[in-house]
């Protein structure tokens, strides 16, 4: 009895044994399975973005890849002689030139900003428009600010206009091509027997008013381009009150003559 007693003791404590065994190898098991798990970001994070940008770039040149410090050739080392890049059709580099900015230039701006200054109410109505051009300043004025229907001499309204453009051209040397344009309307009469002649006699009509003001003739022109050098479609009332104009080109030169041909 006291045999069959200890053989019952011993096998009870016998699943300890297994039992120790089974927890160590779990333990083990999460041990392993932590460590892999377990990355270090920083390290991660960096070798995904090197992938990335290698599969991800464009190739953009055939060359070999450097090895060490490079040193780039020049063209005398690439060719030679640079004597055979003609022959090569390798053409020459080309300077970029930077447009400077000349005294002729800021006064051309002055004179600009003092016809905007000036003008500021027609401006906003849209009866006189000033443009900056590269040689030239643009200033139009629609023809009902100076004329009546058909007419050459100024309304009564178009003299204080005048009396501005010849106080800014008063204070400057640059010369002033004045040009009239009309609509395609035709005109017929007595006087003007087409638009040419009235697009001229309302260009020159500016001019010598603005003479009677101060500004030197010498330095004046007076041209008329009729219908022909449109701004809008005259198939509409409002199109045809755009074209018919009075244009002051403003030059960076003070010869008119040099101006016209230029």
């Amino acid at each position: 009895m006291k045999r069959r007693h200890e053989e019952e003791h011993d096998n009870k404590e016998r699943w300890l044994v297994s039992y120790a065994d089974f927890i160590t190898l779990l333990f083990a098991f999460f041990v392993v399975m932590y460590s892999i798990s377990s990355v270090n970001e920083g390290k991660y994070k960096v070798l995904s973005e090197s992938l990335e940008g290698v599969f991800n770039v464009r190739q953009k040149t055939l060359s070999p890849i450097q090895i060490g410090e490079h040193t780039p050739l020049s063209e005398s080392d690439r060719y030679g002689d640079t004597n055979i890049k003609p022959i090569l059709g390798i053409p020459e580099p080309k300077s970029k030139e930077v447009p400077k900015t000349t005294e002729e230039d800021l006064q051309l701006e002055m004179i600009a900003g003092e016809f905007r200054e000036s003008f500021e109410d027609l401006i906003f109505e849209d009866k006189v428009s000033v443009e900056r051009k590269d040689d030239w300043i643009e200033v139009s004025l629609d023809d009902t600010v100076v004329f009546q229907s058909g007419g050459v001499e100024p309304v009564d309204d178009a003299f204080p206009v005048i009396e501005k453009i010849a106080r800014i051209m008063g204070n400057h040397e640059n010369a002033m091509l004045v040009e009239g344009h009309t609509d395609n309307v035709p005109i017929r009469n007595s006087v003007f027997p087409s638009n040419w002649e009235l697009s001229a006699a309302r260009a020159a009509s500016v001019v010598r008013y603005l003479a009677l003001e101060g500004v030197s003739p010498a330095r004046m022109g007076a041209m008329g381009y009729g219908e022909f050098k449109p701004v809008a479609r005259n198939d509409t009332p409002r199109g045809r009150l755009k074209n018919r104009r009075v244009v002051l080109l403003i030059s960076k030169q003070e010869d008119i003559r040099e101006s016209l041909l230029n």
